[in-house]
């Protein structure tokens, strides 16, 4: 579709959005629609598709962990992204102070609470709050055109 490949000619960086389920076991998926939305308060939002396995998850969540992925973790990009089960497992990742997951040498980190969720077509969009920030720093991993990329 035109549109869909137009949409791809933004690039976008990745992250790793996460929560945990109601007995404290980890969900999450790849993202590349991240916007900050507002500073006072701080805002953001991401989109999920109907369709994503993880999406009860969210739905149910208060609260949910951004980690924006470095250069070099596009493994993890496509692990969070092709694998459906056991995403967490083998991986390196810490509760935040909210305790959600948050991925270990990302670039930075979000802890969000949900503020609403919209629904938007094909895809659910998770308005939220952030209580939380960590940096770290690096090179960010980049999506276009349907292929991973990166800063030069």
């Amino acid at each position: 579709m035109l549109f869909r490949r137009a949409c791809g000619h933004f690039a976008t960086g990745v992250a790793i959005a996460a929560t945990l389920d109601s007995s404290g076991n980890p969900h999450g998926l790849t993202i590349n629609s991240f916007t900050s939305v507002s500073l006072t308060p701080p805002l953001i939002l991401i989109c999920i598709d109907y369709r994503a396995a993880v999406l009860a998850h969210f739905q149910s969540a208060t609260h949910f962990g951004l980690s924006f992925l470095s250069a070099l973790q596009q493994d993890l990009s496509n692990r969070f992204a092709l694998k459906p089960d056991c995403r967490f497992e083998g991986t390196e990742w810490k509760p935040g102070a909210t305790g959600v997951p948050l991925m270990v040498g990302c670039l930075a980190s979000l802890e969000c609470r949900v503020d609403r969720t919209i629904d938007a077509g094909d895809h659910m969009i998770l308005l939220a709050e952030v209580e939380a920030a960590e940096l770290e720093g690096g090179q960010p991993l980049l999506y276009y055109s349907g292929r991973y990329g990166r800063c030069s």
